[in-house]
């Protein structure tokens, strides 16, 4: 099916995000803003996964 295979590809992606955020704040000098654009990817990301999750039920 072709929703689920955008649905694992967008967990994929939020997992990815999830784990550069928490690399990029391990550095001792991490950068604030990017930490910021990231979060704000990933949270675009889950709202969208709960959109289409919620189509499909």
């Amino acid at each position: 099916m072709a929703l689920q295979g955008h649905i694992q590809e967008l967990s994929d992606k939020h997992k990815k995000l999830e784990e550069r955020i928490h690399d990029e704040m391990a550095r001792p000098d991490w950068d604030e803003t990017r930490v910021a654009a990231l979060k704000k990817e990933k949270l675009r990301i889950k709202d969208e996964l709960e959109r289409l999750r919620s189509s499909v039920h």
